[in-house]
């Protein structure tokens, strides 16, 4: 919460903020709409979607991690799949536009399933830039995101 203030003056028209960094959640989304960006929380594996109910009708967007944070590489967490359904369908019940990223072990065989299960935005970096030329590792993910 402390850098809100810096990044939104550097450009940022989005902040997301882990909720495990911060002891006041709802404070630190204030302060980024305060700023006129977008808020976005981010969770990390083991954090329990019951940390958004009652700031979730503010967020522009929930960052589900599904890897541990701190390398590249990492194998997708399984039950990250079901973590991702349960907010989209929390996000449909209260009739919010909220959108859903994914950030971690995302690949061409998990594609399909995140966006059936109403991911918007992937985060992929191994799984993309180890497989270059980059403009064809592009279309493969698209195409497989355009046909879910």
């Amino acid at each position: 919460e402390r850098y809100v203030d810096d990044f939104v003056d550097a450009g940022a028209d989005m902040v997301v903020v882990h909720a495990e960094a911060t002891h006041h959640l709802e404070r630190t989304i204030a302060e980024i709409k305060r700023k006129g960006a977008q808020a976005g929380v981010a969770l990390n594996p083991h954090t329990p979607l019951s940390v958004l109910d009652y700031v979730l009708d503010e967020l522009d967007m929930v960052l589900i991690m599904s890897v541990n944070p701190g390398f590249g590489g990492q194998k997708f967490i399984p039950f990250s799949m079901r973590k991702v359904a349960e907010l989209s369908a929390m996000i449909k019940q209260r009739g919010l536009s909220t959108l859903i990223q994914v950030d971690g072990g995302v690949d061409p065989n998990n594609t399909a399933e995140l966006v059936r299960n109403g991911v918007d935005v992937l985060v992929s970096g191994s799984a993309f830039f180890g497989f270059p030329p980059y403009a064809e590792r592009l279309k493969t993910f698209e195409e497989i995101a355009r046909n879910a």
